[in-house]
């Protein structure tokens, strides 16, 4: 029952990440808004999860994994209500951070409630059916999404929460264990420093276009603006986060993380595969509704090969990872997946079936053969009392790739041939991602040179 009240809690934040991007287009004209703005509604989420992620695992550390999950999930659904009520763009940009923000709470603190619940000897099987659990939701998000803004307008994507959070927080209340606490202070500092330098990356990332009413003319400048901006703000905001955590006495990422090369390869290689798959998520429905005048229920179905593939095979292939090793498939799941970015960008043209579901069956069947091996591997990379910690940086670098794919995505569209340079860009990302896992060293070897010791 605490599982499965860890797989409800968490399915919310999964869900609510991909059902939205198909709702963008409906919610874009409901609202009359324009690109940036509908943008900001992905990314005032993205932000608030990716800077608060491994507070809320500090959070579940001292105040009780169980009572801090309910919290988060009374927190999700309020802010859910808040969206599907929103009467303008700001007011739902400023309930979605809240989501976010109560998102960071829910996602360690689930599996952080599992790893307490269970003895070691049945702890990885139950992390796997959560990880399946989380990678289905996720997948079928488009399906739902799509299904729900047709028949019931895209505030139904976020009313479909409030009921979730209100079963976990019951089952939580009946079954959860007392909880365990533990003394740790919280690095508020470092956490100030790395929302503010995300923030600026974020909102530098969001000009790389030019808006809509511009002229062509003008983009030079703004690039040059754009640059700037990411280079005197968010570049240097992380240079000084890096700097504090050195000198910190509670660092909310120890400096012996950052020294460990599997583990600090395995992280980049997330940043690049999950920056290049966020930037297909939000320019492919767009596409679908806008070009193909696809009906937004149509347009989810289009995510159904993905959503298959994910869900269903990645622990198929997470078995495999275990009898042949993980390299070879950290390589070539996001090797196929830039092959499928490939393919989405030249058949655009073609017909539905060529040009994005065949596509979207390789990028599903590319996904199930990288996932679980790559959360396997962070967490193999590192002892085993770094292993809740190393989660939650994994966690939040592939909500930081998001972030940033959303942003540069938002930015490409609104130039010709946006489509094709966007999905140009994820196929390079990818790829970079591939070559990142082929020169990074086996979590063994790391270990065997003490590279992730306490």
């Amino acid at each position: 029952m605490v599982l499965a009240a860890c797989v409800l809690a968490s399915s919310m934040a999964f869900i609510d990440g991909t059902a939205l991007p198909v709702a963008l287009p409906r919610l874009r004209a409901d609202f009359g808004a324009d690109l940036a703005s509908v943008q900001w509604v992905l990314n005032g989420y993205m932000l608030a999860l990716a800077s608060l992620t491994l507070i809320g695992g500090a959070l579940a550390d001292v105040y009780g994994k169980a009572r801090m999950l309910a919290l988060g999930c009374i927190l999700f659904g309020l802010a859910s209500a808040a969206c599907a009520m929103a009467p303008s763009p700001a007011w739902l940009i400023a309930a979605r951070v809240a989501q976010g923000a109560a998102a960071a709470i829910v996602t360690p603190a689930s599996l952080a409630l599992i790893g307490a619940t269970y003895p070691r000897s049945e702890r990885n099987r139950a992390i796997g059916i959560w990880a399946a659990a989380s990678a289905l939701t996720t997948a079928g998000g488009p399906v739902l999404g799509g299904w729900l803004t047709e028949t019931f307008g895209w505030p139904s994507v976020f009313w479909i929460n409030p009921p979730i959070a209100v079963v976990a927080v019951g089952v939580l209340l009946v079954f959860a264990p007392k909880d365990g606490r533990i003394q740790r202070r919280f690095d508020v500092i470092g956490a100030a420093i790395l929302a503010s330098a995300l923030g600026a990356l974020a909102w530098a990332l969001s000009q790389i276009g030019p808006g809509e009413a511009q002229a062509a003319a003008d983009a030079p400048a703004q690039m040059g603006t754009v640059l700037t901006i990411v280079a005197g703000l968010g570049i240097v905001g992380l240079a000084v986060y890096a700097f504090w955590e050195r000198r910190s006495k509670h660092p909310m990422t120890p400096p012996r993380l950052v020294e460990n090369r599997a583990f600090l390869g395995l992280n980049v290689a997330t940043l690049m595969i999950y920056g290049a798959v966020s930037i297909m998520f939000f320019l492919l429905p767009f596409d679908l509704v806008d070009r193909r005048a696809l009906r937004a229920t149509d347009a989810g179905l289009a995510f159904l090969p993905f959503a298959l593939g994910v869900g269903l095979l990645s622990g198929v292939f997470g078995g495999l990872a275990d009898k042949i090793g993980a390299r070879a498939m950290l390589i070539a799941g996001p090797a196929g997946a830039a092959l499928a970015y490939v393919w989405m960008a030249l058949g655009r043209e073609e017909s539905l079936m060529l040009g994005v579901i065949g596509p979207m069956t390789l990028l599903g069947l590319s996904f199930a053969v990288l996932v679980a091996p790559l959360t396997a591997s962070v967490l193999s990379s590192v002892d085993q009392t770094d292993e809740g910690l190393a989660s939650g940086i994994n966690n939040a670098a592939s909500r930081i790739a998001q972030l940033a794919g959303v942003a540069l995505a938002a930015g490409v569209a609104s130039f010709e041939s946006g489509y094709e340079v966007g999905l140009a860009v994820a196929a390079a990302a990818s790829i970079g991602g591939a070559f990142t896992a082929s020169i990074t060293p086996t979590p063994a070897a790391a270990k065997a040179g003490g590279s992730g010791g306490a």
